[in-house]
């Protein structure tokens, strides 16, 4: 903790004496400043412990001395140190009287006691308190990179938690809930979706804090949270929560700031791995397309469960924004500028999220300016796909429909449930919906 007035008066060489205020001496003490103005309120920036001798002030006018206790007050002043045997022999009645009134600490500082002794005390207070907090610091990051190894993410959640004396929660692409520490936190975590998808929006790293609404009702919704981009990326992959109390101190910033380097860690190590999944995923898709199904199996492996086996659908995906974006650059000796619209890659992130959550293999592979995806059918990433390229239809303007220059417009082509065997069919039928 910084110092307070409490521990400045129980400091064994100072020999502080409480006069005022007594019920006030938890609070933190900034920086002890020594003016003898008789308005120092323009050089205080609140938190201090202002020390006199009452050089400048007429101490014994009542009058006087409530103006002056109040402007410190006012100002944020959390303690007037008064200093006797210098011009005045005791506190006067006065000044005892204001502090009182305006509820303000006043201590007494005993002649042998110089002003650079209470100085020095708050300022090793302050750095000491700083050490404590960078030691800390790095304690956190230890334990958190020790439980990121041994258990992942997951891991890396409970320490955090646990850490700011709050609740951590991690949310991938979508804005969908993966994990939460404690377990309780769920529904919490949960209820936050629409501001991690506004997070989002802006370019990674990106921050924000929420703060619920005070309801004796339902007083989780007080807490305060605090969101964070994770990736390196313009459009970050996923997202982090941290649920607390009050305001995050020093010690548990320090905590949050390495979980987000862990996991941007890991999330990039995870983007790494996705890309070379995706290139066994074009793999198997040529295996299938070229009648080669038992190739595909032994090239795949467990990778896809039992997608390969089971009726699927061959879904075809297609931007009219995007291809006509790559005819201009064509046209243009690839001096057309790019814009930001990315409908296929929101779609990949629509359909994994959506197989993530329901437990489903599924087969991603960029094809150009097309999208191949290979699904369980009936199952949520189809569905998803669907619902995800119909929202997107039914929110297009007739104007923009009729000129085909949505930025977000997508096309979708869905065969009919087929089998590996069957693949290349199943292909040249979502082919043909494009054009339907």
């Amino acid at each position: 903790m910084p110092p307070t007035l409490a521990s400045l008066v129980h400091h064994s060489a100072l020999k502080l004496t409480v006069r005022a205020g007594e019920d006030r001496l938890d609070v933190p003490v900034r920086w002890a400043h020594v003016s003898e103005l008789a308005d120092p309120v323009p050089y205080m920036e609140g938190g201090e412990l202002l020390l006199i001798t009452a050089l400048k002030l007429d101490a014994e006018d009542p009058e006087a001395m409530h103006r002056y206790v109040k402007r410190l007050a006012d100002a944020g002043v959390v303690g007037l140190g008064f200093a006797v045997g210098v011009n005045y022999d005791d506190v006067p009645e006065a000044l005892v009287t204001a502090a009182r009134q305006e509820g303000l600490p006043l201590l007494e500082v005993p002649r042998r006691t110089p002003f650079l002794a209470i100085s020095k005390a708050v300022s090793a207070a302050i750095a000491a308190d700083q050490y404590r907090a960078v030691t800390a610091g790095f304690a956190a990051q230890r334990e958190l990179t020790r439980r990121t190894l041994a258990d992942g993410p997951e891991g890396l959640l409970a320490a955090l938690a646990a850490q700011v004396d709050g609740w951590a929660a991690l949310y991938d692409a979508s804005g969908a809930v993966v994990a939460t520490a404690p377990e309780w936190a769920g529904r919490r975590a949960a209820r936050l979706t629409a501001d991690v998808q506004r997070l989002r929006e802006r370019p990674a790293p990106a921050s924000s804090v929420v703060g619920g609404a005070q309801n004796p009702e339902h007083p989780e919704n007080a807490d305060r949270v605090e969101l964070h981009s994770l990736g390196t990326s313009r459009r970050p992959r996923s997202a982090l929560a941290v649920g607390t109390a009050a305001a995050l101190g020093t010690a548990e910033r320090y905590a949050v700031h390495s979980a987000i380097a862990l996991l941007t860690l890991t999330t990039e190590r995870s983007r790494s791995l996705h890309e070379a999944g995706l290139r066994i995923d074009a793999a198997v898709l040529r295996m299938l397309l070229a009648g080669e199904p038992d190739h595909a199996r032994t090239v795949a492996g467990d990778l896809y469960g039992g997608l390969l086996d089971a009726p699927f659908r061959m879904i075809v995906a297609e931007s009219p924004a995007a291809r006509n974006r790559a005819a201009a650059q064509t046209a243009a000796g690839d001096a057309a500028p790019e814009t930001g619209g990315d409908p296929l890659g929101a779609l990949v992130e629509v359909v994994e999220s959506a197989a993530a959550r329901a437990g489903e293999a599924v087969l991603v592979v960029p094809e150009g300016e097309r999208l191949v995806v290979l699904a369980t059918d009936g199952g949520a990433a189809v569905a998803a796909c669907v619902e995800h390229a119909s929202a997107l239809e039914a929110a297009r303007p007739a104007s923009e429909s009729l000129a085909g220059g949505d930025e977000e417009s997508l096309v979708v082509g869905l065969s009919a449930p087929s089998g590996p065997i069957a693949a290349s069919a199943a292909y040249k039928q979502a082919q043909q919906a494009l054009s339907v």
